[in-house]
């Protein structure tokens, strides 16, 4: 159905809030937990990274589309967030390297979308009532029967998303003469992350999530790295086990994101879900071993908890924390070659201040083959 000129559509909150709009994007309805970005740049990054899924976006920069879309700066091969919310949806662009206007994109991809929100009065709303179910229609504007389809949809605690955005079979990224094999745990890893690593020496093999531990050391990688993904962590039973078993093997090991609540797990330390979650290309997080404050970007809606890693402060080291709200950001494990952060440092979009995690990974493995060589 082709969308016409200020059609309408609304958007309702799993309290009950409703603002009304007008339809962009595909028209239909859509749902999942909405939660808010604060980048000023890269949305086409932000729609397709993969822990996104499941989830309505809500735009804090007023002006969405102004450049164009651009196949390029795909971070997955399609859109992944379930809707998208804006305040001024600019289909024109001038953007010379631009494939195709915004609202040729969202149709193409089937996202349903709402602009001319208030998005400024619905960010202060989610930030004092915290992360909840919503549904955007631009065919249904019953607000009645828009309630009885939001009051079937699932919370986002205690959904199991990274094997539905994961890898189907294995495939390979960089030069498979590099230096240092790295396994790669897909939960729904960025393609940034993925060339960031090869960038620096790295032959990936990248493994559905649910692969098991016997079947990636087959292929004897020199590490593992553990990406960013979507939904709880709570239930990712499987790839706590993996993490674990990495762990046994004395293999250097690197996570982001999902990544990073997933060795928590593995070192007996447990996760929670956000009020709101942090999303954004913004966060300042110090830098505990360097004393140095990094810009971070940022996607997640659950934590890691202060309490239990205070708990086990003899096995794990506390490395990073957000200076916002103290919450960790950064982890390593003491008995391990193992570490750990909760942003995303390869930052597209974002500043480039962490990049440096991805050498840091490079010279463990580094250091844990020398070791193995002298004994």
């Amino acid at each position: 159905m082709s969308i016409q000129a200020d059609q309408k559509a609304i958007l309702m909150l799993e309290d009950g809030t409703i603002f009304y709009g007008k339809a962009a994007g595909k028209i239909g309805t859509t749902t999942g937990e909405i939660c808010f970005n604060t980048g000023m740049t890269g949305y086409q990054e932000i729609f397709t990274d993969p822990s996104y899924f499941g989830q309505i976006l809500v735009a804090t920069n007023a002006h969405i589309g102004n450049y164009g879309i651009k196949a390029d700066d795909a971070e997955s091969s399609s859109i992944k967030i379930s809707g998208f919310v804006c305040k001024n949806f600019t289909n024109a662009y001038s953007r010379k390297l631009a494939d195709q206007a915004i609202q040729d994109y969202f149709e193409g991809e089937d996202l349903v979308a709402i602009s001319a929100i208030d998005t400024r009065a619905l960010v202060k709303h989610i930030r004092t009532k915290g992360a909840m179910n919503a549904i955007i229609s631009s065919e249904i504007l019953d607000e009645e029967v828009l309630r009885k389809k939001l009051d079937e949809v699932p919370s986002m605690a205690g959904l199991e998303l990274a094997s539905l955005v994961s890898t189907k079979d294995p495939y390979f990224v960089g030069d498979e003469n590099a230096k240092f094999r790295v396994a790669v745990f897909d939960y729904g890893v960025k393609q940034s992350i993925l060339k960031c690593l090869a960038d620096r020496g790295c032959y990936l093999k990248v493994f559905p999530a649910k692969t098991s531990f016997e079947e990636t050391e087959e292929w004897n990688p020199d590490g593992y790295f553990l990406s960013n993904g979507p939904g709880d962590p709570a239930p990712m039973q499987y790839a706590v086990e993996n993490a674990k078993r990495i762990l046994t093997s004395g293999k250097p090991l690197f996570g982001i994101c999902l990544g990073h609540q997933i060795l928590a797990l593995a070192a007996g330390v447990s996760t929670y879900k956000m009020h709101h979650g942090h999303r954004g290309i913004n966060h300042p997080v110090i830098n505990l071993l360097t004393g140095h404050c990094e810009i971070t970007s940022q996607n997640h809606g659950f934590g890691v908890s202060h309490d239990e890693l205070k708990a086990k402060e003899d096995e794990i080291k506390i490395t990073h924390v957000n200076l916002n709200d103290r919450t960790i950001e950064g982890i390593q494990l003491k008995d391990y070659p193992a570490f750990s952060v909760q942003y995303h440092p390869e930052a597209s979009p974002g500043p480039h201040d962490a990049r440096y995690l991805f050498d840091q990974f490079i010279d463990t493995i580094k250091s844990t083959k020398q070791e193995s060589i002298l004994k």
